[in-house]
């Protein structure tokens, strides 16, 4: 059976007047509960704050919108306070606790993608609070958390009772939570807007790719992530992952039109994209992105900390790499035309700017 692969915008889980937290379903988007992937997105308000929790997979994230303040405890280690802004990308290993917290009037959004393949649930992300009225120690007696706290049971019902918000609060300035360390950003956090570019294309585009070298973390996550940014008009070379990892991605700004083409040259899908839509692109499926006018921008995993990609179009493609006498044979054409196919798209680029 055919699995859709169109693009699909996200729904709201839950929230109140701190903000909201909002997921892709795997009912919806197939290709999530297939490739073990889950997505989704947090809004803060402001003094929006996003209650301690854990979770049953890894992910990256990265932030859309906004500035704030994220609390990350890895297992077994002290509390690291990180300043994040727009465009900052952080790795989250399995068993790290997290907060996050927007003190500003402009609204914090940051974008989840991870692996469930470790997850109670195929293709979706569940969190196990610390506190609120879902937080785990809701469920134990007060005998219980009394002893494990050393509490009396009247202390024991205030922490565990007092806080009735559910996921996302909104706090009203009485609490100064603690201000961001500068040192504990580094090798939690990674800004892929100011990173070196990894491919920069005049009137082609330009990718920052997030992998072990340039944020560790990502190597316990098993995730890597690339920022891609294609000027108006440009094409993204037709490719595919050749370490049978999967790509999803994220239309952060912009729109365009995406063909991916799978077994037996079918085209599965074509489709326009625009911001706020999620797709996937199956294991050695490959895929080429148009960005209209306006251009377009996207963050997307891959299922590999450093993916391999083979592009099908320009000098370093595989075609280039074949004898021109197997090309002839393969395409079943005479020198005349394999020499004018080898003598196009001589340089190496992976974005081409539009046709003058």
């Amino acid at each position: 059976m055919e699995i859709d692969l169109s693009p699909k915008l996200v729904k709201k889980v839950y929230g109140g007047d701190g903000g909201s937290y909002h997921a892709w379903s795997p009912s919806e988007l197939p290709m999530l509960r297939e490739g073990n992937i889950g997505a989704a997105k947090l809004s803060l308000r402001k003094n929006g704050f996003a209650l301690p929790r854990y979770s049953d997979s890894s992910k990256v994230a990265y932030v859309l919108q906004g500035s704030g303040v994220a609390g990350i405890v890895l297992p077994e280690s002290e509390e690291k306070v990180v300043a994040i802004k727009k465009g900052d990308a952080l790795a989250l290993p399995f068993g790290v606790v997290t907060w996050w917290y927007n003190k500003e009037e402009t609204e914090l959004i940051v974008l989840f993608l991870g692996d469930t393949s470790k997850a109670h649930k195929a293709g979706e992300f569940t969190d196990f609070f610390l506190t609120g009225s879902n937080g785990i120690f809701t469920g134990f007696s007060a005998e219980f958390v009394g002893r494990a706290w050393d509490l009396e049971e009247s202390d024991v019902k205030t922490l565990v009772g007092k806080q009735l918000g559910k996921g996302v609060v909104q706090l009203d300035g009485s609490i100064t939570l603690p201000e961001p360390k500068p040192e504990h950003r580094i090798g939690m956090a990674l800004n892929c807007e100011e990173a070196p570019l990894d491919v920069d294309i005049k009137g082609g585009g330009r990718v920052v790719v997030l992998n072990t070298k340039n944020l560790p973390l990502v190597g316990d996550v098993g995730l890597g992530a690339d920022l891609v940014k294609l000027d108006g008009g440009a094409m993204c070379s037709p490719g595919f992952s050749c370490d049978s990892a999967l790509q999803v991605t994220y239309i952060i700004r912009g729109s365009g039109r995406v063909q991916v083409v799978g077994v037996d040259g079918h085209r599965v899908l074509e489709t326009t994209i625009k911001a706020g839509n999620l797709f996937i692109v199956p294991r050695f499926f490959v895929v080429s992105k148009i960005a209209d006018p306006e251009g377009m921008e996207w963050f997307s995993i891959i299922t590999t900390p450093n993916p391999i990609f083979t592009h099908l179009a320009g000098s370093s493609s595989v075609w280039k790499a074949l004898s021109p006498s197997v090309l002839q044979a393969a395409f079943n054409v005479d020198s005349g035309v394999e020499q004018l196919f080898r003598s196009k798209r001589t340089s190496d680029a992976i974005f081409f700017p539009p046709p003058n």
